[in-house]
């Protein structure tokens, strides 16, 4: 099911800030190797206007695959912010790393490669997290926010992407595992009284945490 209107879909890109020769060497590499598995741009400048929004220096990235989003996060950041960057397969943040390196921003990129689950219950417990965003496992997805709510200072903000799952959220039919992961996470989400939050029909649906 496709959500957006190709139309529109080419509407917003038009009215966004345009990709950089990085940027566009990356999403043309990452397209070369997993057809319309990387995020878009449209995509990206959304995650780089939150970050922006929320002053982000300490924040956390769960899944990097080729780095497009990583990007979008760290150049969004002032210089002295600092991304933490879990991953599992070195496969993709090999490609990650090499255009970190182009983009002159890989010195400010915590590279973990590990369960993710591992990674977060490892980090301190202190609330002082500004951003944190979320794109790998879906069947993981509750375990991460939680771990990631837990350390947000107030104010701070989360996105999990992937919160319409291509529209399939609402068809009562469809049972397939990261459907119904998806579905009680964004349920839970919503009746949860330590957050503000709002699901935006953006890519693949965004779904976007402020935390009390």
């Amino acid at each position: 099911m496709d959500i957006i209107d190709p139309a529109v879909r080419e509407y917003l890109l038009a009215h966004c800030p345009p990709p950089d020769d990085v940027l566009k060497e990356l999403a043309a590499e990452t397209e070369a190797r997993a057809p319309d598995m990387h995020v878009t741009h449209y995509e990206g400048e959304l995650l780089g206007m939150l970050v922006r929004m929320a002053g982000a220096r300490r924040v956390v990235s769960v899944g990097v695959f080729t780095g497009y989003s990583s990007l979008c996060i760290v150049r969004s950041m002032p210089p002295d912010g600092r991304l933490l960057a879990c991953e599992i397969d070195r496969r993709w943040t090999d490609i990650a790393e090499k255009y970190w390196r182009r983009a002159g921003v890989a010195d400010r990129i915590d590279l973990r490669i590990a369960p993710a689950i591992e990674t977060l219950r490892a980090l301190p417990p202190d609330p002082v997290l500004d951003f944190g965003y979320i794109g790998a496992d879906k069947a993981g997805h509750r375990l991460y926010y939680e771990e990631l709510l837990a350390r947000l200072r107030p104010g701070g903000l989360l996105l999990l992407g992937d919160a319409l799952r291509g529209g399939h959220v609402v068809d009562r039919a469809c049972h397939a595992a990261d459907v119904e992961a998806v579905r009680e996470l964004n349920d839970a989400v919503v009746h949860d009284d330590r957050v503000d939050a709002v699901i935006l029909p953006a890519g693949d649906g965004a779904l976007i945490v402020r935390k009390r």
